[in-house]
């Protein structure tokens, strides 16, 4: 049976902008009773939740266990979670000055969203089950070498995510993974040449999939477009993900 979305009460973590802040639009939109408006910096969650009664702030930074299980006793009347925070260091894995990029994409899109659904599982079994909302990316199913930590940690997530419906299926609690292309947001301001989806329309097509209980669900045309190309011809797409690195070899 897939969730209903009005009178839900939902956590979106770096629900301040892009893609959260879609999420949050959408949700108030839909009728939800209640969203956590989740920022690492409280004045960024209190300024986006200044805009309606509904909207509650919480300061959450979810690469720190102390925050997730303070964020987790205190929302506990939540029934859908939308992991939404993310990382991206543009760079590399091999010219980055050290690890520690690969470290913070990690730990922000891959073990912190698996923190989340850890901490807030027990809370979403009490109330009926819910979902959880795993926004990913195209760069999950197409290694992206071009985007350093950032490609495998989606890949690690998207693995995650399969691991932990399996696991929440039983208590009720269905999982969405969302492979998202590219989208207007501040973390694909360098991307040129492609149609852009809005934040909002990948809200949009995460909540349709929350209501129909979609498992992987490809939210924009680049996202489609990349999952097509991988199908019929993944030595190919592999050799354009390379291009970048092999033009200027020859350059050099």
């Amino acid at each position: 049976m897939a969730m209903n979305i009005e009178g839900c009460t939902a956590i979106v973590t770096g629900g301040n902008r892009g893609i959260g802040e879609g999420f949050v639009t959408e949700l108030l939109e839909a009728g939800a009773a209640r969203v956590y408006v989740a920022a690492r910096q409280l004045a960024d969650a209190q300024a986006a939740a200044s805009r309606d009664p509904r909207l509650v702030a919480i300061e959450l930074d979810v690469t720190r266990e102390d925050q997730v299980a303070a964020a987790a006793a205190r929302c506990t009347d939540v029934n859908l979670l939308v992991n939404n925070a993310g990382a991206f260091a543009m760079t590399t894995l091999l010219t980055a000055p050290d690890l520690s990029a690969l470290r913070s994409e990690i730990d922000t899109n891959y073990i912190g969203m698996v923190s989340m659904v850890r901490a807030f599982a027990p809370i979403l079994k009490a109330n009926g089950g819910g979902a959880v909302v795993n926004v990913l990316s195209a760069g999950g199913i197409v290694a992206v070498p071009v985007m350093g930590g950032y490609s495998p940690s989606k890949f690690a997530a998207r693995a995650a995510s399969d691991c932990l419906r399996a696991e929440l299926a039983p208590q009720g609690t269905q999982l969405s993974a969302l492979i998202v292309g590219s989208v207007d947001t501040r973390m694909a301001d360098h991307v040129t040449g492609i149609d852009k989806a809005s934040p909002r329309d990948i809200a949009r097509a995460g909540l349709l999939a929350v209501r129909r209980n979609i498992a992987e669900h490809d939210t924009d045309r680049h996202a489609i477009e990349v999952r097509a190309f991988n199908a019929r011809d993944p030595h190919t797409l592999a050799r354009s993900m390379a291009k970048p690195f092999l033009d200027a070899a020859r350059k050099a």
